[in-house]
């Protein structure tokens, strides 16, 4: 399928507009994504309808913890990334262009045929998620239109990399969206992931603008982005131009793909973390993959009554009509 946002250059060139990095690419070349090709002067997606992986998965596994707590979400992916992320939890498919001389996997999944499946299934939402969706997004707008016209929501799990034009575009029809900030210094990303951290900060502010619901997580990496001085930073970032409704959501790592060479994020860690967040006056912080932790709950911001408890996956909510706090009548951020 022929890509939606690029623009004709000389030569037959193209210079494609999906995402931040603005790639010109000669004809019969790819892009960074290793799935938009240049062919004859025209950009292509090689990934359209080809899914390579479907689930039926809990909301707050996205993360998303404010939108439909205890729903489930028709979650999907194609082969793809526009970041080469050194710990990549998903490398095994977002990364096989990459590390397979081009392969693109999957088998063909019409956009009408995904709806069919997630209001089979019950799900309240679809997630574009496990990959990028930025590089699988002629799929994703195409399904997101249909699914509105079922009622179901949709999300993006997405490391925020999208052109203005592509978060223009997919706007009306995008819910929600838990963006990964990666870390606080612009060396970090362009170590570690091949991109940069300004473009990122301002594509989460614009969806903040555009009306979606926008939850953020940070994998917390020990001895590259645990430093204090810049936990401090995202929060504050998070907190003043974000807005303190704004959840951030403090994940464990784990060794995986090319970083094995450093041990899983000590827990005091997570919670020193967690603890600057709260003082830098965010509402909603949570732990992320660390089984038992109280602070993956919910509670009111107002009269710090509980609101949704959390053990797991397992959802026990207090919220009623709207999201109000059964105890002060507070609304909570999220769509309920």
């Amino acid at each position: 399928m022929e890509t939606l946002i690029y623009e004709k250059l000389d030569k037959k060139r193209v210079k494609c507009h999906i995402c931040r990095h603005s790639c010109v690419i000669k004809d019969g070349e790819r892009g960074i994504c290793r799935v938009r090709e240049n062919k004859s002067g025209r950009l292509y997606s090689l990934v359209y309808s080809k899914v390579i992986a479907t689930s039926i998965d809990p909301i707050e596994k996205k993360p998303l913890f404010h939108l439909k707590p205890g729903s489930s979400s028709y979650s999907i992916a194609t082969v793809g990334c526009n970041f080469k992320c050194s710990f990549c939890q998903n490398a095994n498919i977002a990364q096989i262009p990459s590390d397979y001389n081009g392969m693109i996997q999957g088998k063909d999944f019409s956009p009408a045929a995904i709806v069919k499946e997630a209001v089979k299934t019950g799900c309240d939402s679809i997630s574009y998620t496990y990959t990028e969706p930025t590089v699988f997004f002629e799929l994703a707008i195409e399904t997101a239109k249909l699914a509105k016209t079922q009622g179901l929501l949709n999300v993006f799990v997405t490391n925020g990399y999208m052109s203005t034009q592509l978060l223009e575009m997919v706007s009306p029809y995008l819910d929600a969206a838990n963006v990964d900030l990666k870390a606080f210094n612009d060396k970090f990303y362009r170590d570690f992931c091949k991109a940069r951290l300004e473009p990122v900060k301002e594509n989460i502010k614009i969806m903040k603008e555009l009306g979606i619901l926008v939850e953020i997580t940070t994998l917390l990496i020990p001895g590259l982005n645990d430093d204090t001085d810049e936990i401090t930073a995202i929060a504050e970032y998070i907190a003043n131009d974000l807005g303190c409704e704004t959840p951030w959501h403090i994940s464990r790592f784990h060794p995986c793909h090319h970083m094995t060479d450093r041990p899983p994020t000590p827990v005091p860690a997570l919670e020193k973390a967690y603890e600057a967040g709260k003082a830098a006056g965010l509402r909603y912080v949570y732990i992320g993959n660390v089984p038992g932790q109280s602070s993956e709950n919910t509670y009111c911001h107002s009269c710090n009554e509980l609101l949704v408890r959390r053990a797991g996956y397992q959802i026990e909510t207090y919220l009623q009509e709207q999201g109000k706090c059964p105890e002060c009548d507070t609304i909570a951020y999220g769509i309920y």
